[in-house]
């Protein structure tokens, strides 16, 4: 029939989709009836990512075990000592600073993986160095260098 397109044919009552046509049942069935050109690509499938793979015998001798190390003991007391001394709870700080209550309760138990821009914004909220020599003394009015 003239007005019947022979897509139609396939599945009555549904057009086919180019899923279809791609399945792998589709292309055999083309590839045995000679309708079907395979060529094999120069490149291709070539975006694969190359990695450096260790070798076992390093892997079997690396026995050290791989750990971030958590802020210091006493950046965590002076926070908390700070903290408490200004009558703020956890939830409070992190508000002052932007952070969760989940980060300042991770830096009061060492947990916390040091970064220093959380850090300054800490200290500056709490107007108190919380590392470093000076560590536990109030932070000095900006501009102001204490020359010693």
């Amino acid at each position: 029939s003239s007005g019947i397109n022979a897509e139609w044919t396939l599945r009555p009552g549904r057009k086919s989709t180019a899923k279809d046509r791609k399945s792998t049942s589709a292309v055999n069935k083309a590839a045995r009836s000679g309708n079907v050109a395979v060529d094999k690509k120069y490149g291709g499938g070539g975006n694969q990512q190359r990695t450096v793979q260790k070798n076992t015998a390093n892997l079997d001798r690396e026995t050290e075990e791989l750990k971030h190390e958590g802020v210091t003991k006493d950046f965590s007391k002076h926070l908390r000592e700070a903290r408490t001394a200004k009558g703020w709870t956890q939830k409070d700080m992190a508000q002052r600073i932007n952070e969760k209550p989940q980060i300042i309760q991770e830096y009061e138990t060492g947990k916390g993986l040091p970064n220093n821009q959380v850090q300054s914004k800490m200290e500056r909220c709490l107007g108190v160095h919380l590392r470093g020599k000076d560590a536990g003394q109030p932070l000095q009015p900006r501009g102001k260098k204490n020359k010693t």
